[in-house]
């Protein structure tokens, strides 16, 4: 199956939720965002079968302390600036964390940070370290986090001639990957299969792409089962810059 929003429909579905009493606004854009900050007991029974993806606004100074999640999840920042643990984080950079990973604390700066936060499944909540160490399952932990990917500008995509596939992440034996797409304009494309992974989420990080008969501006993002079969990208007429990240097969 195919989910997920153009930025301008997923900016009409937002919520508020608090972590660490601060405020932080969730844009929804596949499946069911969150409705609150942490984990609460038995809220496994919300569990609707569809992936999870959505924006997240953290406000400046707040602090995500560090946790883990069920499920295996990228984290993409698009907006602001802070540190995902001690490593720097910008727009654009990627995070991968398998589930039972622990990571962070996320420490947004002045301006705070922006940041996709994309599931093959529904979650139950955040698990914080230490109070829930007695749910980590161990034995499979894995995590990446690739900084100041270079995107843009815009207006450079315009002249760009072709197609150029760079690597984010060298596909490894189970399938996780992550590769970038910079297109010029009305140029097309067709994704890796998905089946070689556990599916793919895809962010238009710059330009826009011209899908199912609508143009899809930047920060908008889909989602590809594995069973779908390849999506032809069609870059629109100012170019396109597109991240695609691929989740290992279950």
């Amino acid at each position: 199956m195919l989910y997920g929003k153009s930025a301008l429909d997923a900016a009409t579905d937002t919520r508020v939720v608090q972590v660490n009493s601060r405020d932080y606004i969730l844009s929804g854009y596949v499946g069911a965002s969150p409705v609150r900050g942490y984990y609460l007991e038995g809220n496994e029974v919300n569990d609707n079968g569809e992936p999870q993806g959505f924006l997240v606004e953290q406000p400046p100074g707040a602090v995500t302390l560090p946790h883990f999640h069920e499920t295996n999840q990228f984290q993409v920042v698009v907006g602001g600036a802070g540190h995902f643990g001690k490593q720097a984080a910008m727009p654009l950079s990627l995070q991968y964390a398998n589930a039972h990973t622990p990571y962070g604390p996320i420490i947004s700066g002045d301006e705070g940070i922006v940041y996709f936060t994309l599931r093959a499944k529904w979650d139950p909540g955040a698990k914080y370290m230490p109070a829930s160490r007695d749910k980590l399952i161990k034995g499979n932990q894995r995590s990446k986090l690739i900084s100041g990917i270079e995107v843009g500008p815009a207006s450079a995509l315009a002249g760009r001639p072709g197609v150029l596939a760079e690597t984010v992440i060298t596909p490894e034996a189970d399938g996780l990957a992550a590769w970038l797409l910079r297109m010029g304009p009305g140029t097309v494309f067709e994704n890796p299969h998905p089946r070689t992974g556990g599916g793919q989420y895809i962010v238009v990080a710059e330009g826009s792409w011209l899908h199912g008969g609508r143009e899809l501006p930047r920060l908008s993002c889909l989602f590809v089962t594995a069973d779908e079969a390849p999506l032809r990208v069609l870059a629109g007429s100012g170019g396109l810059e597109l991240l695609v990240m691929q989740f290992p097969k279950p």
